[in-house]
């Protein structure tokens, strides 16, 4: 780090200067300092990252008006997530590229869980923060890595099929007329094509099962002429190295032209493929320094072609990888994965990056422990994505800060100045001081 960089007023001065840069997609000139104002209150220290904790921490001698600033700008001001996003990509990932060039494009989705039903895409459905079905929102990310750093570059709430069709609702929350219903992978693979058609650097796709499961996910992936390595689940089904469907049956009148299985030639599941290999098949594969050890497990890699629904093809699903983890111990396998990397790529390699999905991990825990990715409170989609993408800005200069000079740096650890709190200062909906008995 040169002593410019690491002088007193530097790190506020890049700050600034990155609030500047965002500012060009705020669209109206009364915008720009709000928007100034709400990444900056999102980074400094405080528990709550809602509108009005913010606002006293801003400006404690003007709660009244900075409350009101903050809340059109995120609530009801018309400017685009999409082009603040662009902005945000376009000015953190030079910085994350200068070391390490970009591996993967990483899909996702989180849950944010709420009471009652009137916030927008609120349904029972599973939250993964509870690992169970819960009352919350979902949404579905894109983020894009390199080998140390990530940042999501697209956003969007899932929308329940029973909000997208409940037009009351929709009407009430402000759900635009264009959003329809949609599963998580075909959200997942627009924001994909629309990173594509942005220009985005390439990365191979990694994404859980609950995207890998979905052959027209992964079979869209492809037509974008992009790799991917995906979670699938055990029960999938596959032709074994070497096999492959019967072919059509030749017609007497019409030539068929669906491929075809009869009871002796039928594919297999995942298990029994796995069950299946011979002991030698199997590596012990390190992928990465864990926080106290290095992490390793067991592994084989086996070419397949997937069998979903392929009698009604004229031609074989694509060879892919299939890779397999059996750790040590464990009395069946614990996870797999479909891989279109090339056929001649190493198991390490194929291991580290099934396993790199593990980095956007780390971009959640601290969006919502420390930029307050939960923490809105109004019930719109406007409001819902307006403050996800500017808790996004906001992360984007810490990941910008560490790819430059300094993997520690935090939220609520810059050097950003807060005035101090009125002391009279109670947010709505804090807990009331019992009084002693």
């Amino acid at each position: 780090m040169s002593a410019t960089s690491s002088a007193p007023g530097a790190q506020q001065q890049r700050f600034a200067d990155y609030l500047d840069s965002l500012a060009q997609a705020a669209e109206h000139a009364d915008r720009v300092e709000p928007l100034k104002s709400y990444c900056k209150g999102l980074l400094l220290p405080g528990e709550r990252k809602s509108v009005e904790p913010m606002a006293a921490r801003l400006a404690p001698d003007n709660v009244r008006q900075t409350h009101q600033s903050l809340h059109h700008l995120v609530a009801d001001a018309p400017w685009s997530d999409d082009a603040l996003l662009e902005q945000v990509r376009h000015t953190v990932l030079p910085a994350m590229k200068r070391n390490e060039p970009v591996i993967a494009w990483i899909v996702d989705d989180t849950g944010f869980p709420k009471k009652g039903t009137h916030s927008v895409g609120v349904a029972r459905q599973y939250c993964g923060q509870l690992g169970k079905q819960e009352n919350c929102q979902v949404a579905v990310s894109l983020s894009i890595a390199t080998e140390r750093a990530s940042l999501p570059i697209a956003w969007r709430l899932y929308l329940p099929k029973e909000w997208a069709e409940d037009q009351e609702r929709r009407e009430k929350t402000g759900v635009p007329p264009e959003i329809f219903f949609q599963t998580k992978p075909q959200i997942a693979l627009e924001q994909i094509r629309k990173a594509v058609v942005a220009g985005v650097p390439v990365g191979s796709v990694l994404g859980d099962a609950a995207y890998g499961d979905d052959t027209k996910f992964r079979e869209g992936i492809s037509e974008l002429k992009l790799r991917y390595t995906v979670g699938v689940r055990e029960p999938t089904t596959v032709w074994p190295s070497g096999k492959a469907p019967l072919p059509a049956k030749p017609g007497k009148r019409r030539p068929a032209k669906c491929l075809r299985r009869d009871k002796n030639h039928q594919p297999v599941s995942l298990k029994q493929l796995a069950e299946s290999l011979p002991p030698q098949e199997w590596k012990t594969v390190t992928w990465r320094e864990g926080s106290k050890k290095k992490l390793r497990s067991r592994f084989a890699a086996t070419r397949v072609r997937p069998a979903h629904r392929d009698f009604k093809r004229s031609e074989p699903h694509p060879e892919e990888w299939l890779l397999i983890e059996w750790p040590k111990g464990e009395k069946e396998p614990t996870k797999y994965w479909f891989s279109t990397e090339p056929a001649d790529i190493s198991q390490r390699e194929l291991v580290k990056l099934a396993k790199h999905r593990w980095i956007i991990e780390r971009d959640y825990q601290e969006l919502k422990q420390e930029l307050g990715l939960g923490h809105y409170e109004g019930r719109g989609w406007r409001g819902f994505h307006h403050h996800a993408t500017l808790c996004i800005a906001a992360y984007g200069f810490l990941i910008a800060e560490r790819s430059r000079f300094s993997p520690s740096a935090r939220a609520e650890r810059l050097e950003l100045r807060t005035a101090k709190l009125p002391s009279e200062f109670k947010p709505r909906g804090s807990p009331r001081t019992r009084r002693a008995s």
